[in-house]
Protein backbone atom coordinates (compact mmCIF):
# COMPACT_ATOMS: atom_id res chain seq x y z
CA UNK A 1 0.00 0.00 0.00
CA UNK A 2 1.69 3.53 -1.01
CA UNK A 3 1.42 6.40 1.17
CA UNK A 4 -1.21 7.87 -0.35
CA UNK A 5 -3.74 4.87 0.18
CA UNK A 6 -2.41 4.77 3.79
CA UNK A 7 -3.14 8.23 4.14
CA UNK A 8 -7.02 8.00 2.78
CA UNK A 9 -8.17 5.26 4.93
CA UNK A 10 -6.70 6.72 7.77
CA UNK A 11 -8.62 9.90 6.68
CA UNK A 12 -11.24 8.07 6.07
CA UNK A 13 -11.94 6.37 9.63
CA UNK A 14 -11.38 9.80 11.19
CA UNK A 15 -14.41 11.15 13.39
CA UNK A 16 -14.02 15.09 14.25
CA UNK A 17 -13.96 15.83 17.98
CA UNK A 18 -16.34 17.73 19.87
CA UNK A 19 -15.21 21.17 20.13
CA UNK A 20 -15.52 23.04 23.97
CA UNK A 21 -16.41 26.78 23.72
CA UNK A 22 -13.59 29.09 23.89
CA UNK A 23 -12.91 31.20 26.87
CA UNK A 24 -12.93 34.52 26.43
CA UNK A 25 -9.31 36.21 26.65
CA UNK A 26 -8.78 38.22 29.57
CA UNK A 27 -7.70 41.74 28.56
CA UNK A 28 -4.07 42.62 29.66
CA UNK A 29 -3.23 45.95 31.48
CA UNK A 30 -0.54 47.93 30.15
CA UNK A 31 1.55 46.47 33.03
CA UNK A 32 0.66 42.89 31.57
CA UNK A 33 -1.44 41.47 35.01
CA UNK A 34 -4.43 39.94 33.99
CA UNK A 35 -7.43 41.99 35.23
CA UNK A 36 -10.44 40.46 36.78
CA UNK A 37 -13.95 40.47 35.06
CA UNK A 38 -15.66 43.21 37.15
CA UNK A 39 -18.97 41.66 39.65
CA UNK A 40 -22.84 41.77 38.51
CA UNK A 41 -24.00 44.55 40.11
CA UNK A 42 -26.18 43.79 42.87
CA UNK A 43 -29.44 44.54 43.51
CA UNK A 44 -30.93 46.52 46.48
CA UNK A 45 -31.53 44.90 49.49
CA UNK A 46 -35.11 44.64 50.68
CA UNK A 47 -35.70 46.86 53.76
CA UNK A 48 -37.31 44.15 56.06
CA UNK A 49 -39.32 41.38 53.96
CA UNK A 50 -36.95 39.44 52.93
CA UNK A 51 -35.74 38.44 56.79
CA UNK A 52 -32.07 39.01 55.99
CA UNK A 53 -31.86 42.01 58.04
CA UNK A 54 -34.68 43.32 60.22
CA UNK A 55 -35.43 47.27 59.63
CA UNK A 56 -34.29 49.23 61.95
CA UNK A 57 -36.99 50.51 64.25
CA UNK A 58 -38.02 54.03 64.66
CA UNK A 59 -37.47 55.42 67.99
CA UNK A 60 -40.07 55.23 71.18
CA UNK A 61 -41.89 58.07 71.27
CA UNK A 62 -42.14 59.74 74.78
CA UNK A 63 -44.76 58.93 77.45
CA UNK A 64 -47.18 61.49 78.38
CA UNK A 65 -46.45 63.86 81.47
CA UNK A 66 -48.23 61.87 84.43
CA UNK A 67 -50.12 64.53 86.42
CA UNK A 68 -51.60 63.64 89.89
CA UNK A 69 -54.55 61.82 89.95
CA UNK A 70 -54.52 61.66 86.00
CA UNK A 71 -54.42 58.34 84.49
CA UNK A 72 -53.82 58.46 80.03
CA UNK A 73 -54.26 54.78 78.94
CA UNK A 74 -55.76 53.04 82.00
CA UNK A 75 -59.04 52.29 82.06
CA UNK A 76 -61.74 54.37 83.87
CA UNK A 77 -62.78 51.37 86.52
CA UNK A 78 -58.87 50.93 87.67
CA UNK A 79 -58.45 54.40 87.92
CA UNK A 80 -61.30 55.41 89.79
CA UNK A 81 -60.44 52.58 91.86
CA UNK A 82 -57.01 54.10 92.26
CA UNK A 83 -57.96 57.41 93.20
CA UNK A 84 -60.81 55.78 95.85
CA UNK A 85 -58.01 53.86 97.20
CA UNK A 86 -59.50 50.62 96.82
CA UNK A 87 -56.92 48.77 94.80
CA UNK A 88 -54.80 46.22 97.04
CA UNK A 89 -51.32 47.89 97.89
CA UNK A 90 -48.77 45.80 97.57
CA UNK A 91 -45.46 47.36 98.78
CA UNK A 92 -45.01 50.41 101.01
CA UNK A 93 -42.30 53.22 100.73
CA UNK A 94 -41.94 55.23 103.79
CA UNK A 95 -39.71 58.51 102.67
CA UNK A 96 -39.49 59.92 105.95
CA UNK A 97 -36.24 61.51 107.26
CA UNK A 98 -34.67 61.23 103.57
CA UNK A 99 -32.14 63.24 102.55
CA UNK A 100 -33.26 64.32 98.39
CA UNK A 101 -31.08 62.09 97.49
CA UNK A 102 -31.48 59.05 99.75
CA UNK A 103 -35.20 59.64 98.64
CA UNK A 104 -34.39 59.83 94.86
CA UNK A 105 -32.45 56.50 95.06
CA UNK A 106 -34.85 54.90 97.43
CA UNK A 107 -38.10 55.51 95.20
CA UNK A 108 -35.68 54.31 92.09
CA UNK A 109 -34.91 51.01 93.87
CA UNK A 110 -37.62 50.50 95.30
CA UNK A 111 -40.09 50.76 92.01
CA UNK A 112 -37.68 48.60 89.97
CA UNK A 113 -37.92 45.77 92.18
CA UNK A 114 -41.76 46.37 92.64
CA UNK A 115 -41.85 45.93 89.04
CA UNK A 116 -39.99 43.13 88.58
CA UNK A 117 -41.87 41.21 91.26
CA UNK A 118 -44.98 41.83 89.63
CA UNK A 119 -46.27 44.11 92.06
CA UNK A 120 -48.98 46.61 90.90
CA UNK A 121 -50.11 49.35 93.16
CA UNK A 122 -47.33 51.17 96.13
CA UNK A 123 -48.09 53.29 98.51
CA UNK A 124 -45.37 55.90 98.39
CA UNK A 125 -45.23 58.30 101.86
CA UNK A 126 -43.94 61.61 101.75
CA UNK A 127 -45.01 63.65 104.61
CA UNK A 128 -47.27 66.36 104.09
CA UNK A 129 -44.54 69.37 104.36
CA UNK A 130 -45.70 72.70 105.23
CA UNK A 131 -44.15 72.42 108.52
CA UNK A 132 -40.01 74.59 109.44
CA UNK A 133 -37.85 72.65 110.53
CA UNK A 134 -34.84 73.38 113.16
CA UNK A 135 -33.11 75.37 110.64
CA UNK A 136 -36.21 77.69 109.97
CA UNK A 137 -36.27 76.29 106.50
CA UNK A 138 -40.00 74.56 105.23
CA UNK A 139 -40.24 70.94 104.55
CA UNK A 140 -42.44 69.40 101.92
CA UNK A 141 -39.48 69.04 99.55
CA UNK A 142 -40.19 65.36 98.82
CA UNK A 143 -44.35 65.88 98.70
CA UNK A 144 -43.06 68.44 95.76
CA UNK A 145 -40.29 66.16 94.11
CA UNK A 146 -41.77 62.92 94.18
CA UNK A 147 -44.27 63.31 91.58
CA UNK A 148 -41.49 65.01 89.29
CA UNK A 149 -38.88 61.87 89.89
CA UNK A 150 -41.70 59.50 89.30
CA UNK A 151 -42.26 60.97 85.23
CA UNK A 152 -38.18 60.55 84.91
CA UNK A 153 -36.58 57.76 83.27
CA UNK A 154 -35.93 54.76 84.39
CA UNK A 155 -38.78 54.80 86.50
CA UNK A 156 -41.40 56.35 84.14
CA UNK A 157 -41.24 53.04 81.50
CA UNK A 158 -42.45 51.04 84.58
CA UNK A 159 -45.35 53.69 85.87
CA UNK A 160 -49.25 53.84 84.16
CA UNK A 161 -50.54 56.27 86.79
CA UNK A 162 -50.30 57.97 90.46
CA UNK A 163 -52.72 60.03 92.61
CA UNK A 164 -53.06 61.51 95.81
CA UNK A 165 -53.53 58.97 98.87
CA UNK A 166 -57.13 58.95 100.80
CA UNK A 167 -56.81 60.40 104.40
CA UNK A 168 -56.74 56.39 105.42
CA UNK A 169 -53.73 56.16 104.09
CA UNK A 170 -51.94 59.60 104.60
CA UNK A 171 -54.11 61.74 102.33
CA UNK A 172 -51.76 64.69 100.70
CA UNK A 173 -48.96 63.12 102.08
CA UNK A 174 -48.84 59.87 100.52
CA UNK A 175 -49.18 58.68 96.69
CA UNK A 176 -50.51 55.97 94.72
CA UNK A 177 -48.68 54.47 92.54
CA UNK A 178 -49.85 52.10 89.78
CA UNK A 179 -47.33 50.19 88.11
CA UNK A 180 -47.36 48.04 84.43
CA UNK A 181 -47.87 44.44 84.61
CA UNK A 182 -45.37 42.19 84.78
CA UNK A 183 -46.37 39.65 82.31
CA UNK A 184 -43.60 37.06 83.48
CA UNK A 185 -44.19 38.07 86.58
CA UNK A 186 -44.77 34.26 89.20
CA UNK A 187 -45.65 35.51 92.32
CA UNK A 188 -47.43 38.98 94.15
CA UNK A 189 -46.72 38.98 97.69
CA UNK A 190 -49.50 41.08 99.43
CA UNK A 191 -48.14 44.02 102.25
CA UNK A 192 -44.43 43.91 101.76
CA UNK A 193 -43.18 47.10 104.05
CA UNK A 194 -40.39 48.96 102.69
CA UNK A 195 -39.02 51.69 104.93
CA UNK A 196 -36.20 54.02 105.02
CA UNK A 197 -33.76 55.09 107.08
CA UNK A 198 -34.63 57.63 109.66
CA UNK A 199 -31.97 60.10 110.43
Amino acid sequence: MTDAQLWRAVADSARPLRHKRARPARKESSAGATEKPAPPPQPPRAAADDGSRPARKPPPSPLPTLHPGAAPGVDRATALRLRRGEMPIDATLDLHGMTQKEAHSALLGHIARAHTLGRRCLLVITGKGGKQDGSGRETGVLRANVPRWLNEEPVRAHILAFAPARPRHGGDGALYVLLRRMRDARANPRAHQIKGPRT
